[in-house]
């Protein structure tokens, strides 16, 4: 006889315990941990189980390989961080904060593919209508009457009634929006459970694998920034794309955290606007659209999103505190490193910044991860306190050491590439130990071995 056993799940993490507890003992959160009551089948003995397997082993030479199929995409930002298209039978997880655009985007990307195939769309959070409004207001729903024929909507959370509608619609795309809605009635727990996600996820890749149908899942985010579930959800799935940007902002970066088609470095960069969401091929000309020449506190970085690089402003900002602790404070920047750049610019390049307010900020609400941009940051500070603008035709890589060293970056060379591309006539970067770059003509790159030599050549004396 089936016996009855309760055990508790984090809703973070996956972790299980068989007490409930207020703190999750692996990833720390608070109030995460869920009762869940599974029912166990009976234990079989082992020598009394005679299982044939249906699977045969094959010796990997005589596998045929090969590139996978892909279907083509018109909105190229979205087809280059897949990896150069979608892939009959892939799974792939969305997610982003709300109100980002997952929705948005992915509807968009279902009513293209549907202009050729049938494409099945699943919502457990809007109903039908709701849908409708969104495909006029894009301008997508009516633009185009085949593609209206051949996208299909339906609301519903049960994940039997929709493998059901599959059957009957045989779309050659699947999306679900999204996964934390989703539930089994073989399952006692609640939709968004670890166990109700974990399982719904494996059916859907069960179906992707045996019918070639492409699924996308729509996932949520908790507030630390990290899809919701068990981290077993990454793992079942073939792709893990992240939508973020600044909801106060208009750009949008699509980020591949994992791609087993792929490449898992590239992003595309997306613009909100009225009728959805519009391709950036040009970001880095994007960013700089609004920017003053030679204004005092603003300087160019060049930073590497998989491997594009983007040239990005970093605005500095230094100001008498009128209080006892100055303030530091940066937007889309680590602040980790905002506080090293203002110490090493403190005690190696001679800034009296210990009574100074310092603010930074990346233009255009990027986030800027990698420490090449340190030089740019500190000329930026360096400018606004010395009121001296940096030269508006340059560009500044590298990153900053403890004893004010520069230390050089990767991809040098497709990072100054891309400022002649768009007019800058040069860059300052940390001295070259070895090897010669190959620059476009007219390009000047000056040298230098320490902050305090680079920011004496950026500013404008």
């Amino acid at each position: 006889m089936a016996k009855i056993r309760t055990h508790y799940v984090c809703q973070e993490c996956g972790r299980t315990a068989i007490r409930p507890m207020g703190r999750c003992p692996s990833c720390g959160a608070w109030d995460s941990m869920v009762e869940e009551i599974a029912e166990a089948a009976p234990s079989q003995s082992k020598k009394h189980s005679h299982y044939v397997p249906q699977s045969k082993p094959v010796r990997i030479q005589d596998i045929e390989g090969g590139q996978e199929e892909r279907w083509p995409l018109s909105m190229a930002e979205f087809a280059r961080v897949l990896g150069g298209g979608m892939v009959p039978g892939s799974l792939v997880l969305l997610g982003g904060d709300p109100g980002i655009g997952k929705s948005t985007l992915m509807l968009q990307v279902a009513a293209e593919i549907a202009q050729e195939s049938r494409v099945l769309y699943v919502s457990g959070e809007e109903s039908a209508r709701q849908i409708k409004m969104r495909a006029e207001r894009l301008r997508q729903n009516g633009k185009d009457a085949k593609s209206s024929e051949h996208l299909f909507l339906v609301t519903e959370t049960n994940l039997d009634a929709i493998l059901t509608h599959v059957e009957v619609v045989q779309p050659v795309l699947l999306v679900v929006d999204s996964i934390q809605t989703v539930n089994m009635e073989a399952l006692s727990s609640s939709a968004g459970s670890v166990s109700q996600v974990r399982e719904c996820a494996s059916r859907l890749r069960e179906l992707a694998k045996t019918s070639g149908i492409a699924v996308f899942l729509i996932g949520h985010v908790t507030k630390e920034g990290t899809i919701a579930g068990p981290r077993v959800l990454e793992h079942i799935v073939d792709t893990v794309l992240q939508l973020e940007g600044d909801r106060f902002q208009s750009y949008r970066l699509l980020r591949s955290m994992k791609n087993r088609f792929g490449p898992t470095s590239e992003v595309g960069v997306f613009e909100m606007r009225e009728q959805g969401m519009a391709e950036v091929l040009n970001p880095s000309e994007a960013f700089l659209a609004e920017r003053l020449i030679e204004a005092p506190g603003s300087a160019i970085a060049v930073m590497m999103e998989g491997t594009r690089p983007i040239l990005v402003e970093l605005q500095g900002l230094t100001s008498p505190t009128n209080f006892g602790n100055p303030r530091r404070t940066t937007n889309g920047l680590d602040f980790n490193r905002l506080l090293l750049v203002a110490a090493v610019l403190s005690r190696r390049a001679g800034m009296k910044l210990g009574e100074q307010d310092i603010f930074l900020n990346v233009v255009g609400g990027l986030r800027i991860e990698e420490p090449a941009a340190d030089l740019a940051a500190a000329a930026a500070i360096a400018s606004s306190h010395t009121d001296k603008p940096v030269r508006a035709d340059i560009v500044l890589v590298g990153e900053v050491g403890l004893s004010g060293e520069l230390r050089w970056v990767s991809h040098m060379e497709a990072r100054l590439r891309e400022a002649a591309k768009l007019g800058f006539k040069g860059a300052v970067i940390p001295r070259r130990m070895r090897g010669k770059m190959q620059l476009p003509d007219g390009f000047e790159v000056q040298e230098a071995r320490s902050l305090r030599e680079a920011v004496k050549i950026a500013l404008i004396q």
